[in-house]
């Protein structure tokens, strides 16, 4: 691997990181101080500015208004917008948008990307992702869903019960997972439908609530009723359902974590001027070891997950599928990154919890990367199984 950043990156992730803190941060504060939450008219404002500057739509070719960056460049780039919650959500990076637009450009065809990429790599659309459902279906074990489509004529029809769907609230459409072949292994059996949020059949039954304040776009409950879709509306194939999931997911896990990594990091910064600033038992905080440990060992925490962010990527651009290193760094970082906020709450005493900084809500937040994209207990295991099967066989021969 070679580390050095080229320096066009370098020159564009400057930029991100000075328009994150000069036009982004400054909304993001009045809006902690007023306790509100973003709406649109706020955020199209900021996305002309981003636009204005250049900085749109970082994965997605220039022809449509993006900087056309891949796997291994966006990784400092996502990092710097991630210095904020909304920061992505201006530049057009964030989830699940990111990875639907990495979905669509590898798999849709000339017609669906027409209706359905282009519009949204231009910000002009919203979309969501529609696996997970409550219990009993699909969570942390996709083999287990239970929305079904099934032939009739010449469509599809899809039942189903979804939750947990976020940016629902706004999508103007979704990518549904089904089960078409009830008699075919899950893996096979499954198919990823296209389907405006206008069909009748789609039904939003509440917003979910979640730790924290209210994200954008929510994460929504749905009903599929009778939910009628033309053969044009199967993304890929029919059957590949599931192989068109891992190729989003895999790189989706890792942007988590380059977007995270802009949070903590903004976090230890808080900290650490917080600690030189306060004095407490005879001196400034940064005097103590106490504090100066927890420093230290999320400067170095965070700089391991940089490294395992960093191999992934680099694995990804090469081909790879890389599913072992993408779930060593979401594992990894989702934990790092969890860590880091609660030593940074820590630092700041009552001011870390107070919601005039926002590290609590960042706290609050960061509980659940530990289970999207994969819980924390479904990467070790997808990590062990490879460490049996190599080193298992090696013994055996």
């Amino acid at each position: 691997m070679d580390f050095t950043i080229p320096r066009h990156i370098e020159t564009i992730t400057h930029r991100v990181r000075q328009f994150v803190d000069e036009e982004v941060i400054p909304v993001e504060a009045e809006l902690l101080r007023a306790g509100g939450d973003l709406n649109e008219e706020i955020l199209q404002s900021l996305r002309a500015k981003a636009k204005a500057a250049r900085l749109w739509a970082p994965t997605m070719p220039k022809e449509w208004g993006g900087m056309g960056l891949n796997i291994q460049e966006i990784v400092p780039v996502f990092e710097a917008a991630g210095r904020s919650m909304l920061g992505p959500l201006v530049l057009h990076c964030a989830a699940p948008d990111e990875g639907n637009m990495h979905l669509l450009r590898n798999w849709a065809n000339e017609e669906q990307t027409e209706r359905f990429l282009v519009p949204l790599a231009k910000g002009e659309t919203f979309s969501a992702f529609s696996m997970t459902e409550p219990p009993p279906g699909a969570g942390s074990d996709p083999r287990m869903i239970k929305t079904r489509a099934h032939r009739d004529g010449g469509d599809w029809v899809i039942n189903g019960h979804k939750w947990l769907t976020t940016n629902g609230e706004i999508a103007d459409f979704f990518i549904v997972m089904a089960l078409t072949d009830a008699a075919a292994h899950p893996y096979q059996g499954c198919t990823q439908f296209l389907a405006p949020r206008d069909r009748p059949g789609i039904k939003i039954r509440r917003d979910v609530p979640v730790m924290g304040t209210k994200d954008f776009g929510g994460h929504v409950e749905i009903l599929y009723e009778d939910l009628r879709l033309p053969d044009s509306a199967i993304l890929g194939e029919a059957g590949q359902g599931f192989m068109l999931a891992q190729s989003r997911l895999g790189p989706a896990r890792l942007t988590h974590c380059m977007r995270w990594t802009g949070i903590a990091q903004r976090a230890l910064e808080i900290a650490t001027d917080y600690a030189a600033g306060r004095e407490a038992f005879g001196g400034a905080l940064t005097g103590h070891q106490s504090v100066q440990w927890m420093l230290a060992d999320s400067a170095m925490e965070l700089k391991m997950g940089r490294l395992l962010i960093q191999e992934a990527a680099w694995r990804l651009a090469l081909g790879e599928q890389a599913r072992v290193e993408t779930s060593i760094a979401k594992l990894q970082v989702s934990e790092i990154v969890g860590r880091v906020l609660d030593r940074c709450v820590q630092i700041c005493g009552g001011s870390g919890i107070a919601r005039d900084l926002p590290l609590s809500g960042w706290y609050e937040k960061a509980r659940a990367f530990r289970i999207y994209d994969g819980a924390s207990e479904v990467h070790r295991m997808v990590v062990a199984r490879d460490v049996i099967k190599r080193y298992g066989a090696a013994s055996q021969g």
